[in-house]
């Protein structure tokens, strides 16, 4: 063998090596890309699911809603449950703050009402609601 072919060959190796390690690298590169988008992916997936465990829970809470009786012995105790509060406040009072006040639904709240301005117990403020 002739020396200028055992170099060339020597030189031909060497290149091969390099382009051996820069698809190696390149083939590490992008497995590594993929484990980081797939693991991105799953934690998107899990946050997701999280979400969604957390939307199921609260909608139970909207279906127990109160059922308001709509009687006579029932709008009495009501009527005296928004009497009371106003009585206790000793000022006018929305609807939403007598309603407060008296531990009661606004439809309650106003059932009471109903009753009260009847018997001519209330008397109207604006928007707000005094003993008379």
């Amino acid at each position: 063998m002739s020396k200028k072919i055992a170099v060339f060959l020597q030189t031909k190796i060497k290149i091969k090596k390099k382009e051996t390690s820069i698809k190696y690298y390149f083939f590490i590169t992008m497995a590594e890309k993929k484990a980081t988008a797939k693991k991105a992916t799953e934690t998107k997936a899990a946050a997701a699911k999280k979400t969604t465990t957390v939307k199921k829970a609260a909608a139970p809470k909207a279906a127990a809603k109160e059922v308001l009786a709509i009687n006579a012995e029932n709008a009495g105790f009501k009527a005296g449950d928004v009497y009371q509060a106003l009585a206790a406040a000793g000022k006018a009072l929305t609807v939403k703050e007598i309603a407060k006040a008296a531990k009661i639904s606004e439809e309650a709240t106003l059932l009471g009402l109903g009753w009260l301005f009847k018997e001519g117990k209330l008397a109207n403020d604006g928007e707000k609601v005094t003993l008379a």
